[in-house]
Formats: structure tokens, C-alpha cells, sequence
């Protein structure tokens, strides 16, 4: 049976690790595992769509992993299938991630209603995985109705996990920062929830905190945002919470909110709207990924390369310009081996190398 079969029928432990298996496959960067994976996902895409994806994203500390465990034991109790994807960052110097977050879920790893699949981020900014998109497709497929996505430690940049989930919730920290910090533009602005967690060690700090982030979403409805700043009970009003994960307080209002919202942006469309742009947004992402790692395997941009890094690390040439260079070499190539430069985009998959292994990625020659 192939991947996409055994994710569909297979059940209990067998079916953890076909999705594991499939997931694995799609994270892998072989030509021909690409290939595997993207006729395995076609075979499960009818399959999928009927979950509810959430995105939980918070800076460093702040219990993202407590509040997923005790948020995913909370859900099964109601009768819910969760899966957890969890993103962990991958080291700038090794390259290697310890995946750990998993391990601060002992509970949920172990409930047979329950998957978690803990993976590097591999460079990948936003806070996100390559593969996070996939992997919540297979999940889906696999009949996880919940299905959840925690992101590395953010700051205030990384907002890509809001562009791949129907709903976006940031944590906080009771003592995250005066008015001035609660009203800075970047991952604030794109919350659906924010919740202050650890509200139990300084309940006083996280009042202030509560009132200050809902003065900041406010001001954020009314610049840039005029659906949020309508006082209309069909458009979702982005809301504050408290709660404490370590001792299970405050689950059933959150999850009321989260009811309340899933509800508010079925009937007025924008649920719809939001899996449109999930989609859309995927597919420029591949062509990004495909036309970059064609860029990079391409032989006049290789026979160039070691020039123009020697070049710049040296001083005697820009870096714009030797980046402007490797990109007009890459045109001028691939141009010619396509006939026009009309088809260039039509090249953002990565042919193997000769032999049927794929070309070594020349990223690796940054550290020379």
C-alpha cells in the first residue's frame, strides 16, 4: 500500500507512524522523494480541509508547550483528535535542532487521540518549518479535527505561522513590556487572541498587561485594520485573555473565544477566504523554494560563485552587485537552455544531477 493508503485506512499506532512516514518524506530534499511527495499529497488533498488549524506563537519562556499539552488533554476530553506540530529552532552553526518541545508534553504523547510531531526549522524564518503546510495536510487526512502549530520562540517579525492557520494566537508574558512595546507594529497586529499566560505568578501585572494589549489592538483596528475598529458583531473583534496553563486555569473561556470565532468567520466569509489565501500563499512559497534552489544548482551561477565570494569577503566587489551578476548569469542559463526567458519560472523544481543524485546545495559553501 503506498503513503497516502496507509495514511487514510490505517488506524491506532499504525497510522502514527504512517503519517510519520509521510511527513518525513515530504521533509526530505532528494529530487525523487520530491516527486513521491507531491503525488502522495494530491492523493490526500480531497481529504482534507475539515480541520481547524491553529497557530500558537509566544517569545521564548513563555509556556507554549505546557498550555498546548494541557489545551490538546482539554480538547480529547470533548471528544476531539489533536495533532501537534511543533517547531523547533535549528542551530546557525551546527545546523542540528534537539526537537524537544515533545518532551515537555508527556501526557499528550502518549494519548492514543494524539500526534505530535516535533521538526527543525532549517533555516526557515518566520518561525515556521519548510514543510509546515504539508505536514498540516497529512494530519488532516489522517482525521486530527484539531490540529495545532507551535511556532519557535518569536519576537515580533515572525509572522508566517498567521499565513498558514485559520486562527493566530499569541502568548504572553505577564511582564512583557510597558504601552510603548504593547502598541509595536509586527506579530501584534496580526493576533486573533492574545492570551497572557503564567497570570497566577503576578496577577496584578496581568491585569495591566490585559489592559494595555487591548488598548494596542484597539488602536491597531483603527489604523490600517477599519474591519476590527467596526463595533459589528458579524466582523471578529481580536480579544485578551488570562490564563494559567501549569495549573489548567482559564481553558474553558479560551476555548469559548476560539468557538466564537471559528463561528463569527464561517458566516461571514472570511473563513473562506482565509483557506483561499492559505493556498494561494502555499503555492508562491514553493515557486520561491523551487526557483531558489534551481538558482543555487545552476552551473554558470557554481563556476561563478567561488569568485564572487572571494571577491566580496575580500572587499574589492559589493555585495549587491555580485548578487545582481549570479542572477543575470542564472537568466542568461537558464534562458538558454529553455529557449526564451519566458519559461524560466516554469524551472522552480530542482532536476537531479547526473547519476539521478541530486546537486550538492552551494549554501554549503558559505562557510568555507
Amino acid at each position: 500500500m503506498n503513503h497516502a493508503g496507509q495514511v487514510l485506512t490505517a488506524r491506532g499506532p499504525a497510522q502514527r507512524r504512517a503519517i510519520a512516514k509521510a511527513i518525513t518524506l515530504l521533509e526530505s530534499t532528494r529530487a525523487d522523494h520530491r516527486a513521491q511527495g507531491d503525488e502522495m499529497l494530491t492523493a490526500l488533498l480531497p481529504h482534507t480541509g475539515r480541520s481547524f488549524r491553529i497557530a500558537i506563537s509566544g517569545v521564548p519562556g513563555v509556556g507554549k508547550s505546557t498550555f498546548i499539552e494541557v489545551l490538546g488533554l482539554f480538547l480529547i476530553e470533548r471528544g476531539h483528535r489533536v495533532a501537534v506540530l511543533t517547531i523547533d529552532p535549528s542551530s546557525s552553526v551546527s545546523g542540528g535542532s534537539i526537537l524537544g518541545d515533545k518532551t515537555r508534553m508527556e501526557k499528550l504523547s502518549v494519548h492514543e487521540q494524539a500526534y505530535i510531531r516535533p521538526s527543525p526549522s532549517g533555516g526557515t524564518l518566520g518561525g515556521v518549518a519548510e514543510k509546515t503546510r504539508e505536514a498540516m495536510l497529512v494530519c488532516e487526512a489522517a482525521g486530527y479535527d484539531i490540529v495545532i502549530v507551535e511556532t519557535v520562540g518569536v519576537g515580533q517579525s515572525e509572522t508566517a505561522a498567521a499565513g498558514m492557520t485559520d486562527m493566530f494566537v499569541l502568548l504572553q508574558l505577564p511582564n512583557a513590556g510597558d504601552d510603548l512595546q504593547a502598541i509595536k507594529k509586527g506579530v501584534m497586529e496580526l493576533a486573533d487572541l492574545v492570551v497572557i499566560n503564567k497570570a497566577d505568578l503576578d496577577a496584578d501585572a496581568a491585569t495591566r498587561a490585559r489592559a494595555q494589549i487591548t488598548s494596542a489592538l484597539r488602536i491597531f483596528g483603527q489604523h490600517g485594520h477599519p474591519g476590527h475598529a467596526r463595533h459589528d458583531q458579524s466582523v471578529w473583534q481580536a480579544q485578551v485573555l488570562q490564563l494559567s496553563a501549569l495549573r489548567g486555569e482559564g481553558l474553558a473561556p479560551f476555548w469559548d473565544a476560539v468557538s466564537r470565532f471559528r463561528e463569527i468567520q464561517q458566516a461571514n466569509g472570511g473563513w473562506a477566504e482565509r483557506r483561499r489565501q492559505q493556498a494561494l500563499g502555499w503555492m508562491w512559497e514553493r515557486i520561491d523554494a523551487g526557483l531558489k534552489r534551481h538558482f543555487r544548482q545552476h552551473p554558470r551561477v557554481r563556476q561563478l560563485l567561488p569568485q564572487m565570494l572571494a571577491d566580496v569577503g575580500g572587499g574589492r566587489l559589493p555585495a549587491s552587485t555580485a548578487a545582481r551578476r549570479l542572477v543575470q548569469a542564472w537568466q542568461d542559463g537558464a534562458s538558454q537552455a529553455s529557449g526564451g526567458p519566458e519559461n524560466i519560472a516554469t524551472e522552480g523544481s530542482a532536476p537531479p544531477a547526473a547519476g539521478g543524485a541530486p546537486a550538492p546545495d552551494i549554501g554549503e559553501q558559505r562557510h568555507a
